[in-house]
Order: C-alpha cells, then structure tokens, then sequence
C-alpha cells in the first residue's frame, strides 16, 4: 500500500510538472509568435511610411528633382549634406543605366565614402546645390512607373539610409505597447509587460517606465533589419507575473489533483493509525483477559479447596474449622465481587449512567478512611503508611464513598507496585483556592511511555506473562473518571526503580 501510494504521488507530481513544462512552451511560443508579429509590423509601417510619399507624389512633382530627392537626403548637419544614392542591378538592367555616375552628372562631387561596392555609394557635396545631383532613382521617378523591382531597390536603399538615424526617432515606445497589447490578447495572454529595445546588448531610449533587465525571464526577438539582413537591435520583452499567468491555466486540475492525493494519504494514514490502534487494544484485551483470568483462579481454587475440606468426613464435624472454611469462601467471594463492581462503575461511567452524589467532606478525613481498608496489607509486608497533612484547609465537595475508593486504589497500587516493604508518604497542601493530595511511594515506579497511558481503561505496563503484581487496569481508570467528575485533575511523576508520586488537585469549598 505504501509503495502504490508513492507511486501514484509520483506520478501525480510528473504529469504536473510535464503540464506546467507544455504551459510554459505554449506561453514562450505565443509571446515569440507576438513579438515577430511586431518587429515585422514595426519594419512594414516605416517602410511603407516612406515608400507611400513616393506613390503619393503627384505626376507633375515625380520630375521634381528637389521634391524626390529630399526622400533620401540624411541632413547630417547644417554645413555639410550626405544623399544616398542606390544603384541596383534591376534598375540597370531594365533601364540599361550607366554603371558610372559620373555620366549622369557628378562630375563636380567628390566621392567621400563607399559603403557598398555593389549598391550604394555616398556622396557629398562640394558646394554645388543639391538640386543639380542627379540620381538613377530620380531617373526611375522621371520614367513615370514603378514596378515590384524598383520598390525593393528603394527599400534597400531606404534601409541603408534609416540605420543612420537613432532608434529612438525610428520608433516609439507607445507604438510598440499598442501593438505588443492588440496582439498579445488575441493569444489570451491579459498580463502587464515590460518591454525595452536593446542595441549589441546595451539599453536604448526605447523601453518601457519598469523594465528591468532579466535575462533569464526575457524573451527577445530580432527588430529594423538593414540592407544586409542584419540588425543589431533587439525588441525585450518580459512578464513579472508570468508564472502566476502560466499556472493559471493548469490551476484547477493542480489543486484537484492535490485535493484527491491528500484525501488518499489521510485515508491511508487514518486506515494505518485504525490498525496500530486495533492491534494495541487487542493486545490490551489479551493482557486484560489474563489479568482477570489469574485475579479470580486464585479465588475460585481457594474457594474450591474450601468447600472439598468442608466435605472431608473428618473435617464437616470440626465447627471451628468449618467456620475458618466459611470465612474463607466469603472473603474470596468478596474479593471476586469488588472485581466485577470495578468492571461494572468504569462502564456505568463510560455510559454516564452512575449517580455520583456530592456533600461537604474533610478529604483528611478520607485518607484516614481510605488506610483502614489497606493498613492490615501494609502491615503484613512490614511496612508503612505516613501521612503530612499540611493543608489547613481540607474542605471539598465530594461523594465520599467513590472519592475513598479513589484514595484505596491510588494505595493499593502503591503497595502492588513496591516489591520490597511498601514504604508510602501521604501529602497535603494548600495552593491557592486548591488542595493538593500527594501520595509517594518508593516502589518500581513506571518508564515515561508507561506514564502517558496509565490512566487508560486496561492499560498495564507490558510485563510479557509474568504477572507477578495483580490487576486489571482498571483501577487508575476510574481514579481519573472520578477525580475528574469532582473538577479535579489527577498526575504521576515517577521515574523507573525509583518510585511514583500521584498528584490530585481539587478545589476548595468555603
């Protein structure tokens, strides 16, 4: 049962851990999925920004030169002009252009840099006007139609222009929110986001109030390729309350699962503490039957050996022995009865069907009661009672009958349990509105698990089948029931070979 039980644990805890794991990649790959949308969306809306200008040039400004080349002028500052002029292979084959731009004009322009030996070079001007540069996309513009080839050329050209500028004026933080919101909750992802636009791992302008750098929690994507494909920037985005969002979806079967697992351990547990407990009582049965057993065997064989004396022919006509006979059937007899009745009260107590009277009584009085009944016993072992009344007050409400009987077993297991002399101390105390019995003895005593059970119905310290002291486990039982029953509370110190002490505390009547 056990290893089953691990096992469906086990298996519990490996289904949830591989749903979490699923939850985990559906999450990253809908957030990735969002996060190339944008980048694309972002890189579509520039280009389309700049490429609608061109479309929406009307017929007559298409020829102007000025009109036309301030779409791909980079105003570097105020003295100095950099223009980017884009010279692709579609545009020379269709339009057979001159591969050298100086046929076209740009005999007076010095060539300052070279930034693609096949596409594109960049030119400054020398202090000519920039409305005298003349460029193949301005001869494209001139020839009244752009087709399909000529637009990739001009966003080529486009993307080489726009790496120049800063990332911040390329794109802003509330277009990259607005897009980020619209597309995640298409993908049922309703969370709070941080967001940031890095460059080769540095922090730009771009990023939102709360972003905090966590590379272990971010999720990045590639943004604003150039003309060659590359890119060094790259759209973050992270979730501070992701995992929150991630069991939320597995949630309910998590706590079901944890809510029907528990109900199978505490069933299991409850099952394992029902059999301990079982097997406990039945062992504690087996003691009581034995301890009873050999409490009436002796009685029963006196009682037996008695009456064949009686008949004995010699002995039926000697009155006195026949009286000696007598009285020894009575008291066995006796003694059988006051068994039962033990037996009988604890189970009228446990239905709650014994009528316990209660008057004024001096529980010193009780004690000096309670040792006529075990003064003889004590004497015939050679040994001793002494008592300490220390309390000057010793007024209780009590039943007196059942509250001495509480006092003689609480003795006469003091005396049972002291295999020399029984050598016993009886104590009073007042403390506070309260009286203190103690009542010591310097016998066996008890181990401290015998201690915490010895004032359970048959508990008797396991002795295996030696039962050398008499009784049934009865006796603490009803002292505890009674005490109990008076407001009071009952205790044992002891510790093993040195003795017990009984503590009972009762209060005070005026």
């Amino acid at each position: 049962m056990s290893l089953s039980l691990v096992g469906i644990i086990a298996i519990q805890a490996y289904y949830i851990n591989d749903s979490v794991n699923n939850e985990k990649e559906r999450f990253k790959f809908n957030v990735l999925t969002a996060l190339n949308y944008v980048s694309n969306i972002i890189e579509e809306n520039e280009s389309e920004q700049y490429f609608s200008k061109f479309i929406g040039l009307d017929s007559e400004k298409k020829v102007d030169e000025e009109a036309v080349s301030q779409l791909l002028i980079y105003q570097k500052n105020n003295s100095t002009k950099e223009m980017f002029v884009y010279r692709g292979d579609v545009l020379e084959e269709n339009y057979k252009l001159t591969s050298s731009l100086f046929d076209i004009g740009f005999d007076s322009l010095d060539i300052k840099n070279i930034t693609s030996k096949s596409t594109t070079e960049i030119y400054s001007s020398a202090g000519g006007d920039d409305k005298d540069i003349k460029s193949p996309i301005s001869k494209i513009i001139k020839s009244g139609s752009i087709d399909e080839g000529q637009r990739l050329s001009f966003e080529k050209g486009f993307k080489e222009m726009r790496k120049t500028y800063p990332i911040h004026k390329r794109v802003s933080e509330k277009e990259i929110k607005e897009l980020l919101v619209d597309k995640l909750k298409k993908d049922d992802i309703n969370i709070d986001f941080e967001f940031a636009i890095y460059s080769n791992d540095l922090a730009t302008k771009v990023r939102s109030d709360n972003f905090e750098n966590r590379p272990e929690s971010n999720f990045k994507v590639p943004i604003l390729y150039d003309e060659n494909n590359q890119t060094p920037y790259r759209l973050i985005v992270n979730f501070p309350d992701d995992s929150k969002f991630i069991l939320s979806g597995i949630i309910g079967m998590i706590l079901l699962s944890i809510t029907f697992t528990s109900i199978i351990i505490l069933a299991y547990s409850s099952a394992l503490f029902q059999l301990v407990k079982q097997r406990k009582i039945s062992e504690i049965k087996t003691d009581f039957i034995n301890n009873m057993t050999h409490e009436f065997k002796t009685p029963i064989a006196t009682i037996n050996l008695a009456i064949d004396s009686i008949k004995n022919p010699k002995i039926i006509d000697d009155k006195e022995k026949v009286l000696r006979y007598l009285g020894m059937i009575k008291e066995e007899n006796k003694r059988m009865h006051a068994q039962v009745e033990n037996v009988l009260r604890i189970s009228k107590l446990e239905k709650n069907e014994l009528n316990i009277s209660k008057d004024r009584v001096e529980l010193h009085d009780l004690i000096d009661d309670a040792l006529t009944h075990v003064a003889l016993i004590v004497e015939d072992r050679q040994g001793y009672i002494k008592t300490f009344f220390n309390a000057d007050k010793a007024s209780i409400l009590a039943n007196e009958t059942h509250f001495t009987n509480v006092i003689v077993n609480i003795m006469d297991n003091a005396i049972k349990y002291s295999p020399e002399a029984p050598e016993v101390e009886v104590y009073t105390e007042n403390v506070g509105t309260n009286i203190i019995l103690k009542i010591k003895d310097h016998g066996s005593g008890m181990s401290k698990a015998a201690a915490k059970k010895v004032f359970e119905k048959f508990y008797r310290e396991h002795t295996g089948n030696i039962h050398n002291v008499k009784g049934h486990g009865l006796g603490l039982a009803y002292v505890k029931r009674i005490v109990e029953d008076h407001q009071g509370h009952v205790s044992v110190e002891t510790e093993k070979d040195k003795g017990s002490t009984f503590i009972i505390k009762l209060p005070l009547i005026s």
